[in-house]
């Protein structure tokens, strides 16, 4: 994956596994907006919303939450619970070294404090869990990009597959 300042739509579609719609749905809805917002352009057209990279480092995030089965409802309740009961913004909890890391069994997601208290961000932000013995498939949160897809040239049909000749009657192929 080639580092650049801003990505376009598109090429964060292809990385994170999310539609362009998505993306365009959650900038729209205030869940997650763009570094760079589209524009009206003289022409009437609109310019592409860019991302950075630490945009896309969260996107990743949330696309992987939202395949896990989170409800937008709760990807929107994670990133508000972050900013305002930690302070913190959903990169900074990625690949440990900040104020609180995240990890998820799959259903919920847990924040572990530099002190090593544990929250449900979820369920109950603002009350440690009490701990008596590690949680069975509790993994840290990390930021992979999916399989990138190769566009397709523009206007270049899909293969289709080819029927085998029909035979008709008196003949033989």
């Amino acid at each position: 994956m080639e580092l650049k300042n801003t990505y376009s739509s598109r090429e964060v579609a292809a990385m994170t596994g999310l539609s362009a719609r998505q993306l365009q749905w959650w900038d729209a809805r205030r869940l997650f907006a763009s570094h760079i917002a589209s524009k009206k352009t003289e022409r009437g057209g609109y310019t592409e919303r860019r991302y950075t990279p630490v945009d896309l480092l969260e996107l990743l995030v949330l696309a992987e939450l939202r395949r896990q089965g989170l409800s937008v409802a709760d990807l929107r309740r994670l990133l508000e619970t972050l900013r305002d009961r930690f302070g913190v913004r959903l990169f900074e909890t990625i690949g440990g070294g900040g104020p609180l890391t995240l990890l998820t069994d799959g259903h919920d997601v847990y924040g572990r404090s530099e002190r090593g208290e544990l929250f449900n961000l979820l369920r109950d932000p603002l009350q440690p869990l009490l701990m008596l013995a590690e949680v069975d498939g509790l993994r840290e949160l990390s930021a992979r990009a999916a399989r990138v897809r190769k566009p397709r040239r523009p206007g270049a049909a899909r293969p289709r597959p080819v029927a085998p000749p029909r035979k008709r009657r008196g003949e033989d192929i």
